[in-house]
């Protein structure tokens, strides 16, 4: 209730206030229509005495303002037209300032003194430093700032600037820029005084007031940045210092915050660059509140973007060491603002390392340096629980990603898997998915085991468990997507190097191996197949090349592949570890490796006898292994009879008749092949077919 009352009572007072101007604006008219000088002074006098008001918020007291402003701008053309008036520019000057009031006093003074300028019958820089200093006057905050707004908005086009009418006969853009400097100044603790204009209870709602008129304040700097007369060496020597004096001095976070980004938004980035070293300076000393990563952030944006508009100012970045600069000016603010969360600290690495990637991308070791700074921050505490900070975090690994399109080159950065330790099991995961997703959208190729290796500890949140996270209290459908995932990822890695490929087989299969029973079924086969594929490669060689072992052998390959498929027996999923070792033996076979192949497929029947126990993956398998079988031609025929009599006793025990008949019927192949020599032995198969039928 107490609110709403007071929304009336400013409604009210503003009405009034606007009543007010409208009564004094119809007789101001008449006076100006009259040329009656005498009138039309008390008339807006009078009108200006309205603006006197302490009632009102900034923002119906801007309303206010701008009715006043309208008339004043009437007022500024009678004041031209001496004709009218019969008062020289000089005498009217010094009669406005016998008005009584001192707000109503500085706004006519203004006024006349815009025209005075104008005529120039005194150097502005006189007029300019008289107006300015008898602004000070007004020392109530609002009152103050839209009186010294009214100064800067008339002068603007009045400054002696190069190319200016009103340069020379010793004003200079000095003279300008010390106006300019001034009555910023002046205004900014206006403002800055107005965070003690009430009680702490209404902090929040004063902090709003003062955003309503900051930009009166940084008006001032966009004025500043609009004089062509400051070149780099005014803005080094002059400007910024000054500005930056002003914004340390003030103490205050929304004006600190504020003008530091006007700073960087307003003036040119070639500025920046050559005063970096300056502006960084003013990081650290500001208050801890401000948002120094928003502004930060900003400011490498908008250096990124200088860079990345021409190739001609990069040398320019190099001259100045910006990265350095800027990673130096980090790094002294994150230790300065000991309270900064991490989720801030992490942001101000992203928006540097996406600096280092636009403006350095051939640098790789300031791509490692800036990971390497985040660890050192992440290092204290434990694993990131914030989802903010775990977002900056999977930014600041993917931006390498993005840029470089590689993954190799994600594998050279020797802080990136360090920087994924802090991140929790399901983020890990997602990053994990990212990598692998890379790799496969650009079709990337990983060719050394010891980048295989640093791959696979990236990626470990998807190949084994960690922190406890069972395989079993996964989503079904996520579990089998990521492991896809990583079974795709196996073929992506390759060398034509057989020893080098042998190497990434065996660093894969130890990572994998420890994936447990669930992964397994999902990763093993993949790898077998890209270890078949190079032994496919090596046939023909026999593990002896003029009296020296071969690292990479068919049989050494083969040896290993045992090994591999054996553990996945163990998990138990002996149908698809059956299936693999018949692949394997019948790549054995293209091989001319008879006990190899035997072996394989005298593994293949002790699964089936011992693991294989339903009747329909009984009847798959057998058909499995007497195609396989029938495939065969590097056995001799004790070793094919052994097998042969296997699987013909064992189509014979199947569960039902019709599939005993089928797996039989197709035994009988085995006996009679017409594209290999002495397989076709009618009598044989009578034989055997009465033996186990009868």
């Amino acid at each position: 209730m107490m609110i709403a009352d007071g929304i009336e009572d400013e409604e009210k007072w503003l009405a009034e206030g606007i009543a007010g101007i409208q009564h004094n604006a119809f007789y101001l008219h008449r006076a100006v229509d009259s040329n009656n000088l005498r009138e039309a002074l008390k008339y807006s006098a009078q009108l200006l005495s309205e603006l006197r008001t302490s009632r009102l918020s900034p923002h119906k007291y801007y309303e206010l303002y701008m009715r006043a402003f309208d008339e004043l701008r009437r007022l500024e053309m009678f004041f031209k037209d001496e004709e009218r008036h019969g008062c020289s520019v000089l005498d009217l000057y010094e009669l406005v300032q016998h008005a009584g009031n001192v707000l109503p006093r500085l706004y006519l003074l203004c006024t006349v003194g815009s025209v005075y300028i104008k005529s120039k019958e005194a150097p502005a820089k006189d007029v300019l430093k008289d107006l300015v200093e008898m602004c000070r006057s007004v020392q109530h905050p609002i009152r103050g700032l839209f009186l010294r707004s009214y100064l800067a908005q008339i002068s603007r086009d009045k400054l002696p600037d190069i190319g200016s009418e009103y340069e020379g006969d010793g004003d200079t853009v000095m003279d300008a820029v010390d106006f300019v400097l001034q009555n910023f100044t002046e205004m900014n603790k206006l403002w800055v005084r107005m965070q003690h204009q009430g009680p702490i209870r209404v902090k929040e709602k004063l902090d709003k007031e003062r955003s309503e008129l900051r930009d009166l304040v940084g008006k001032n700097l966009h004025v500043l940045s609009q004089i062509e007369g400051v070149d780099l060496e005014i803005y080094k020597d002059t400007v910024l210092p000054r500005v930056l004096e002003q914004v340390v001095n003030c103490k205050d976070e929304l004006a600190q915050h504020y003008l530091m980004d006007c700073i960087i938004q307003v003036f040119p980035d070639e500025y920046h660059l050559q005063t970096l070293e300056t502006l960084l300076g003013a990081f650290p000393q500001l208050q801890p509140a401000v948002d120094i990563k928003t502004v930060l952030s900003q400011l490498m944006d908008r250096l990124s973007n200088y860079a990345a508009s021409s190739a001609e100012v990069l040398p320019e970045f190099l001259q100045v060491e910006a990265f350095a600069k800027l990673s130096n000016a980090i790094g002294k603010v994150i230790e300065a603002q000991v309270e900064m969360p991490v989720v801030g600290a992490i942001s101000l690495y992203v928006s540097l390392l996406t600096f280092a990637l636009r403006v350095h991308s051939d640098r790789l070791d300031y791509v490692d340096q800036v990971l390497g700074a985040c660890v050192k921050k992440l290092s204290g505490s434990p694993k990131l629980e914030d989802n903010k900070a775990t977002k900056q975090v999977v930014a600041l690994l993917t931006a390498p990603l993005e840029k470089y399109n590689d993954i190799d080159t994600a594998l050279t950065l020797s802080n990136y898997p360090h920087v994924m330790d802090h991140l929790d099991a399901g983020t890990n995961k997602i990053m994990a998915m990212v990598l692998i997703q890379s790799i496969m959208k650009y079709n990337t190729c990983v060719s050394t085991a010891e980048k295989v290796d640093v791959l696979f500890e990236l990626i470990k949140g998807l190949i084994k468990d960690i922190d406890g996270t069972l395989a079993d209290e996964l989503d079904e459908e996520d579990f089998k997507e990521e492991q896809n995932s990583v079974a795709r990822l196996v073929h992506m890695l390759y060398n034509d190097d057989p020893e080098e490929m042998l190497q990434i087989i065996c660093t894969v299969r130890k990572h994998i191996m420890a994936g447990g029973p669930k992964r397994l079924p999902f990763t093993v086969p993949p790898l077998v197949f890209s270890a078949l594929k190079l032994v496919r490669r090596l046939q023909g060689l026999d593990g002896e090349v003029a009296g020296e072992e071969v690292p990479a052998t068919p049989r050494k390959i083969f040896q290993l592949l045992n090994q591999i498929i054996e553990a996945l027996s163990n998990v138990p999923s002996p149908e698809l570890a059956l299936r693999l070792y018949l692949q394997c033996a019948e790549a054995a076979n293209d091989c001319d490796l008879e006990p190899v192949a035997y072996e394989f497929f005298t593994q293949a029947f002790v699964l089936y006898e011992e693991e294989v126990a339903d009747s329909k993956a009984q009847v798959t398998s057998i058909h499995l292994i007497i195609g396989t079988l029938q495939r065969m031609n590097a056995f001799g025929v004790e070793n094919r009879d052994t097998l042969t009599h296997k699987a013909t006793g064992y189509s014979a025990k199947l569960l039902k008749k019709p599939d005993q008949c089928r797996a039989v019927y197709a035994c009988s192949h085995l006996f009679w092949v017409d594209d290999q020599d002495g397989i076709k032995d009618g009598e044989r198969f009578k034989l055997i077919f009465r033996h186990n039928w009868t």
